[in-house]
């Protein structure tokens, strides 16, 4: 059936309206990290910058040397990538053993953790931030601990949907060769579930990166401060927002994980769709 060009035209305009309304916020915050403090408190914040207004790197050159930002970044850097590593291994090797070893047991296991993707955080957050405190996982250098589970739902079930499709025989074939099982998922499986691992990889550090409210309840603000945490606490003398520094700061913050995911996420679609069809 052809398709009337009147309503593809129509979609597509359709679409760009709605990619520049979601582009417009980020275009605001860019274009105000480039003014003078007094341009943004005023009307003329939907305005382009201008001779007068125009502040050039100045913010972000204060958004990096004051109120800590390289340390905040270290910090979301270090929780994220710790994070990041141990759900892909742990959840990885977590998914193989529930398609492989088919039992109760297993079975179990996968209806739970895809059971925890559909339970609402603010549940579950204040006997988080009790149990955290008791068990000292309040600090960036063990708070992946926390991440670890509550990024096993999605990451199992991604896992396990890829591992559905891959032929047991590879497996066989490699014991045969004198692997054992850790060397089987180590040298065999993994390399096969590359696609998995970057989908799963971006979409939960994606979530890791911009995470306000875990940390928030975790962590003591008075010694650690993530990003986000960070820029919701952006204050300068007196307690007055400086909002210049901070607009430039929320740009130092999205542009990483921006070019991230415009890089790869070919790789999502990919990785998504991989376990969709049993081969």
């Amino acid at each position: 059936m052809k398709k009337n060009p009147i309503l593809k035209i129509f979609l597509s305009l359709l679409v760009l309206a709605v990619a520049v309304l979601y582009m417009y916020p980020i275009i605001m915050i860019v274009l105000n990290s480039l003014k003078v403090e007094s341009a943004i408190s005023t009307n003329t914040v939907f305005e382009l910058p201008r001779s007068n207004s125009f502040n050039g790197l100045n913010n972000f050159i204060t958004a990096i040397t004051k109120q800590g930002f390289l340390q905040s970044f270290f910090y979301s850097v270090f929780i994220t990538v710790t994070s990041l590593i141990s759900i892909l291994v742990c959840c990885s090797m977590c998914a193989y053993f529930i398609t492989r070893i088919r039992s109760k047991v297993s079975s179990f296991l996968y209806y739970l953790f895809v059971f925890s993707m559909v339970v609402p955080f603010q549940m579950v957050m204040f006997t988080l931030a009790q149990t955290a405190d008791t068990l000292r996982l309040n600090t960036p250098y063990n708070i992946f601990i926390i991440y670890l589970g509550f990024g096993a739902g999605l990451a199992v079930f991604m896992f396990a949907g890829f591992m559905k499709s891959v032929p047991i025989e590879v497996e066989e074939a490699a014991m045969i060769d004198g692997c054992n099982p850790l060397q089987t998922f180590f040298l065999i499986v993994l390399p096969i579930l590359k696609p998995t691992i970057v989908s799963v990889g971006i979409l939960e550090a994606m979530w890791l990166w911009n995470d306000y409210l875990l940390p928030t309840l975790v962590l003591d603000i008075k010694k650690y401060m993530t990003i986000p945490m960070l820029i919701q606490y952006f204050r300068g003398s007196y307690g007055k927002v400086e909002m210049g520094p901070m607009m430039a700061s929320i740009v130092l913050t999205v542009l990483p994980i921006i070019l991230v995911y415009i890089f790869a996420q070919k790789y999502i679609i990919k990785g998504m769709t991989s376990g969709a069809v049993k081969g």
